[in-house]
């Protein structure tokens, strides 16, 4: 579903009144459009498919590499990822860490940060926006494990409330072999590591 960007520039228009302000000044006259654009971005992903970036996948055992199977996990690190936070529609942004222990099939490591957009696009909650990728990503591949840790500072921690400019929070969603937190420790490790 597109966001209805006329229905979002009137709303704004009124909202901008609800506070005070009049949305003929000068300074305002393009707000309900430029909101309008930004919020068609901000909420992209609302009714897409997130499992759509995976549906191409790659067999280890008879790919273009069949001499050099996993033996291990697959991590993509420090993705970047921003969000709208539901409870009060204020941004929060991040890093996302996914790792999966590949089966017979493996992904393009592209098709990663593609989940994460569509999903982030959406108004979300940190918690759920992590459980919704490690879903998608243990749904579409045969993973034996999968493993999603968000790092996120949230602007209605920063900007509100208690005002602590400095706080991130930081959520993991585990599938399979990594629910086992012995088993996570390895991929944990490796996020906290230097590039090298």
């Amino acid at each position: 579903m597109a966001v209805d960007r006329e229905r979002v520039a009137a709303l704004v228009r009124e909202l901008l009144e609800a506070i005070g302000e009049d949305p003929d000044r000068p300074g305002l006259r393009q707000t309900p459009a430029r909101v309008a654009e930004s919020w068609s971005e901000f909420f992209g992903g609302v009714g897409q498919d997130a499992g759509a970036p995976l549906q191409h996948t790659i067999s280890v055992s008879r790919g273009p590499a069949p001499d050099t199977l996993p033996s291990g996990a697959v991590m993509l690190r420090d993705i970047a990822f921003r969000s709208m936070c539901e409870h009060h529609l204020l941004p929060f942004r991040g890093r996302a860490h996914v790792a999966y222990l590949p089966g017979e099939e493996v992904v393009g490591l592209g098709a990663l940060p593609r989940v994460i957009d569509i999903l982030a696009a959406r108004p979300q909650v940190q918690e759920r926006l992590g459980e919704q990728v490690a879903d998608t990503l243990a749904g579409a591949l045969d993973a034996r494990g999968v493993l999603v840790i968000l790092d996120a500072m949230h602007e209605c921690v920063t900007m509100r409330g208690g005002r602590q400019p400095d706080a991130s929070t930081v959520t993991i969603a585990a599938r399979g072999v990594y629910t086992d937190p012995v088993a996570r420790a390895e991929l944990v490790a490796l996020i906290g590591r230097g590039r090298p």
